[in-house]
């Protein structure tokens, strides 16, 4: 049987030339695989065009009746990665406890300064009575409020504390300053200036407050803090002094005297008030400055 000759017309007899065999025919296409499409009736093969690859395997295509993006079990499909937590979130159980426990800390610390500021500033009740001792105790020093809630008592005198001191010259003779209005000086500085130092608007103001508060009116100390405030206040009037060269060249300062003068603030000309409008000054008796002090240092 010639390789050819297929069913029953296949040609019997010896071999021989086959005239078929020079003539040009179709190239033979790839057995299709058993079961595929190419099985069917009245289906042709088409053999693979150039660019193609025939041993891809097609996507798995999804059983009947299970959406895609899920598996047959019905379980989600993974997803993209969560993101690493950050902050608090990130720390362990342990140190979570332990930033709650810092900021409650924190929370009960702040609630307890707002009460006791609230009761110090508060006018006088039945438990800033019973606990003023602790409540001052918590204000003072670093805490202190100088006002009071509801019941505002704005000032109505103005006070201008001056000093002159008594000076040793370098021939050996000794001579008074006249006084140097440093209230005055003060205000020079903060007048047109948007940020005012803490020191121009303050510091003399509260060294003369603390001097008045720990003295009686014949200006003795009262308590242990009477000679803190002494010196305080001495040695800001001899910091003022040197700053205005109040002692010349080679010149020492020996003493300071320091005063307050006192003058109401005239009322509005629609009220009918009258107040007396002389000055009022409280001068307060000669202090020796230590040597150290008048040449800058620290007595």
């Amino acid at each position: 049987m010639d390789a050819y000759d297929e069913g029953s017309d296949a040609r019997h007899g010896p071999p021989g030339p086959d005239p078929r065999r020079d003539l040009p025919g179709p190239a033979a296409a790839p057995a299709p695989a058993p079961g595929g499409p190419a099985d069917a009736p009245g289906r042709r093969t088409v053999p693979p065009g150039p660019g193609t690859r025939a041993d891809v395997p097609p996507a798995p295509s999804s059983p009947a009746g299970v959406p895609a993006g899920r598996s047959p079990a019905g379980t989600p499909a993974a997803g993209p990665p969560s993101e690493p937590r950050t902050g608090v979130a990130a720390l362990s159980l342990r140190h979570r406890i332990g930033a709650a426990a810092a900021l409650a800390v924190v929370a009960v610390g702040v609630c307890v300064h707002l009460g006791m500021t609230f009761l110090h500033v508060a006018p006088a009740n039945t438990v800033s009575k019973e606990h003023g001792e602790t409540i001052e105790n918590w204000i003072y020093p670093e805490f202190e409020q100088n006002w009071k809630l509801f019941a505002p008592n704005p000032l109505q005198q103005n006070i201008a504390v001056q000093v002159r001191a008594e000076i040793r010259t370098a021939d050996g003779g000794v001579r008074t300053t006249g006084w140097y209005d440093l209230s005055a000086q003060d205000g020079r500085a903060i007048d047109g200036n948007p940020l005012p130092s803490h020191t121009q608007q303050n510091e003399l103001r509260r060294a003369w407050d603390f001097f008045v508060a720990t003295h009686d009116d014949d200006n003795r100390p009262v308590g242990l803090r009477g000679a803190l405030s002494e010196t305080y206040l001495r040695r800001i009037t001899v910091l003022r002094l040197d700053r205005a060269d109040a002692a010349g060249p080679g010149g020492l300062v020996d003493r300071v005297q320091v005063r307050s003068r006192t003058t109401n603030v005239p009322p509005p000309e629609w009220s009918g008030e009258r107040i007396p409008t002389t000055p009022v000054y409280r001068t307060l008796p000669w202090w020796p400055v230590p040597e150290d002090e008048a040449r800058g240092g620290v007595g």
